[in-house]
């Protein structure tokens, strides 16, 4: 759970929430986060599967057939069930696949002891035995698949979708419609999945949308058995000369954040042999460097400019911007005119921001927030303070973890370097949101155990714990 409070009245924060359609993979990151904050996945799921039973109240339906998949999306229609009894004549046929989420086997368990007609089905043929339940029913009530659904439907859910669409009942979705029903309605919870459905708040509160927490992890890509070296990407650092150790922290940051190849761009060499150092010409990098470092910018997934880079080569970060495809610009870098690659995540703290938008950012997160829309970069910026504000000038995200003990020299260095090995596989706003997370949260551990001795070097074994599921926050 997060350790900080939001320092503001969140009642002023709704500005933030999302508006129109949402997708399964970003419900799925509000779920989490809203579990994290106190509220379990079952009290989620009652709360879903009361609203449904309301909305299925205003059919006056005598007979309601059920049917629930396997997944969450069956298990709302279990709840549902369940309120409804006693009030009609309600049939649950539901699929026994032998791998019911564990929220879904929970509900399966309470609802053995209600008054509803449970029948399980396992086949094709034991669905169509049950034929004669669709033309019975009044009301049919579609909790197969929801947001779980893909591609093409396979039997036994195939045969209940087509019985379904072949009797006159209505049909009420759960969520998001199975793949190939046709429903009258579609009952959404807490933000609408698909065109024409009518929403119904389910308790989950505002921090779980707006703010990071242990959601936004499951919105990155798994490793796939088969990968091959360099399948994690290739990341260059270019930074370096009056601050040496500022991109080496950043290149192992990116290392210990999933990326397979880091090469360091920098006047000077520090025995790190899991990074590749490209030496320069002088005691900083200049515009005679730029035959060597465009190339490499070409080749690379991901360019993170500007730690400790200092003040003379801003002229170098400019000149190679074009040649970037996606990248990350910290620091020394953050500089007018400021440069700008295909894809581009600023990472400044309070007064680089001022220095590059003439806004001073003020102190609640709400306002500073504001300031991020108002100044119009190009690209995603990653405000960082004591709450972190994550914008791309339309989403909004605020990061709360993190301790006062990094306010440690090169912490940012770090930050950036995660953000630089997540962006390979991801957009500059989820990469940004999930290493400003990740890093604040592995800052907690650390100073846990250090205090305010800790350094920015200590981050970096706490760094994979968080972000690949090794904590119990993160499984």
């Amino acid at each position: 759970m997060q350790t900080r409070q939001f320092p503001d009245d969140l009642t002023r924060y709704s500005e933030f929430i999302g508006v129109g359609l949402i997708s399964p993979e970003e419900m799925r990151r509000i779920d989490r986060n809203a579990q994290s904050l106190g509220i379990s996945g079952l009290e989620l799921m009652e709360s879903a599967g009361s609203a449904l039973s309301m909305v299925a109240r205003g059919y006056h339906a005598k007979t309601i057939l059920i049917l629930c998949g396997s997944g969450n999306n069956g298990g709302d229609g279990m709840v549902a069930a369940r309120h409804l009894a006693g009030e009609a004549e309600v049939f649950v046929l539901w699929y026994d696949s032998k791998n019911l989420t564990p929220l879904a086997a929970c509900q399966a368990e309470r609802m053995k002891n209600c008054s509803v007609h449970k029948i399980r089905f396992r086949c094709r043929e034991e669905v169509s035995s049950h034929a004669s339940l669709f033309s019975r029913a009044d009301l049919i009530i579609d909790a197969l698949l929801g947001t779980g659904g893909r591609g093409t439907v396979r039997e036994p859910i195939r045969t209940c979708i087509e019985l379904a669409n072949q009797t006159p009942a209505p049909i009420l979705s759960v969520d998001l419609p199975s793949p190939g029903i046709m429903p009258d309605k579609v009952c959404a919870f807490h933000r609408a999945k698909t065109e024409g459905a009518e929403v119904y708040e389910i308790g989950i509160p505002i921090l779980a949308e707006i703010a990071t927490g242990p959601g936004d992890l499951l919105l990155m890509h798994d490793r796939k058995r088969d990968a091959h070296k360099g399948a994690g990407g290739e990341v260059l650092v270019i930074g370096g000369g009056p601050y040496q150790g500022a991109p080496w922290l950043s290149g192992l940051a990116a290392l210990r954040a999933g990326a397979d190849i880091v090469r360091i761009v920098t006047p000077h060499y520090l025995p790190e042999p899991d990074l590749i150092h490209i030496p320069v010409m002088g005691n900083s990098i200049s515009t005679p460097d730029l035959d060597t470092i465009i190339p490499l910018c070409e080749r690379s997934d991901v360019v993170l400019s500007g730690p400790g880079l200092g003040t003379r080569s801003h002229d170098v970060i400019t000149a190679i911007a074009s040649h970037i495809k996606k990248g990350v610009f910290d620091a020394d870098s953050l500089k007018n005119p400021l440069p700008q690659a295909e894809e581009s995540l600023f990472t400044p703290h309070a007064g680089e921001f001022e220095r590059i938008t003439g806004i001073k950012p003020e102190a609640t997160p709400r306002v500073r927030a504001q300031s991020i829309k108002q100044a119009g970069l190009p690209g995603t910026v990653l405000l960082k303070g004591p709450v972190d504000v994550v914008s791309d000038g339309t989403k909004v995200r605020f990061n709360l973890t993190g301790t006062p003990a990094m306010t440690t020299g090169g912490t940012g260095d770090v930050l950036a370097g995660v953000c630089a090995a997540l962006m390979v596989d991801l957009p500059a706003f989820e990469a940004a949101c999930i290493g400003a997370y990740v890093t604040g949260r592995a800052g907690e551990q650390i100073t846990g155990i250090y205090g305010c001795g800790m350094t920015a070097r200590d981050l970096l074994t706490a760094i994979p714990q968080v972000l690949f599921g090794r904590t119990s926050e993160g499984e």
